[in-house]
């Protein structure tokens, strides 16, 4: 959708009296926890990978408040007593946990539709992730995706959340400033990124961190389901 016709919306809510809302061009979604019903997968690869390495295995909390981050920067986070020798077969045992639950994974109730109906409006869609390249790839595949983002970024190929760079590195490749793109996410970690990039965000309560959590941070909205954060993002798209 171009700026022409977006133009006469927002002089009909002025018109009206309307609350006039600030209209993106592109929609940058996280993965896991946003888009996928993967928390419970990631919390229980975390936990188990500590334990079966004799180190102290973090509460659930704690599992889940590292979503989002790097792997190498959510193990450590979440397992500081780590030594870097033991990072190797820690990750090793995270992939192995992870992997036989990958395939089970699905999007949450609603999303397919919300990415068809976004793109039908002329949003552009991308994706920021914590996932590596090679998680990523494997997942698109497997939800038949692969080309239904314009672009994606994945933590291990540069700085992961909440750095602002793929965020950023997302809006020149598209040749957009950072406030044409709106972040939709469910951790401190997304939403920290919008605001270093200077991005507006939407963060959903429904995935790895608590609503109490999110609300510390700068958000439009914070939405409890699918199908309030369809709501909240066609009024803006």
């Amino acid at each position: 959708m171009d700026a022409g016709r977006r133009a006469p919306r927002r002089d009909l809510a002025a018109q009206r009296g309307g609350v006039v809302r600030p209209r993106f061009r592109l929609v940058v979604f996280d993965w896991d926890g946003t888009l996928i019903d993967s928390t419970a997968a990631i919390v229980h690869a975390i936990r188990a990978s500590a334990a079966d390495l004799g180190l102290p295995v973090p509460s659930r909390q704690q599992a889940s408040h590292v979503i989002g981050l790097g792997l190498f920067e959510a193990i450590r986070n979440a397992v500081p007593v780590i030594d870097r020798e033991q990072m190797p077969a820690y990750v090793e045992r995270y992939r192995h946990h992870y992997l036989r639950r990958d395939a089970e994974l699905e999007p949450f109730e609603g999303v397919p539709e919300l990415l068809t109906e976004l793109a039908d409006s002329g949003a552009w869609l991308a994706v920021a992730t914590g996932k590596s390249r090679i998680g990523l790839n494997r997942a698109l595949d497997h939800m038949g995706w692969t080309g239904r983002f314009l672009t994606t970024r994945c933590a291990d190929e540069g700085a992961p959340k909440p750095d602002p760079w793929m965020l950023r590195d997302i809006c020149d490749e598209l040749g957009l400033q950072a406030s044409d793109a709106l972040m939709v996410g469910d951790t401190t970690h997304d939403l920290g990124m919008a605001s270093a990039a200077g991005a507006a965000a939407i963060a959903v309560t429904y995935g790895a961190h608590p609503r109490a959590a999110l609300e510390g941070q700068q958000a439009l909205a914070i939405v409890d389901s699918v199908a309030e954060l369809r709501e909240a993002l066609l009024a803006r798209v």
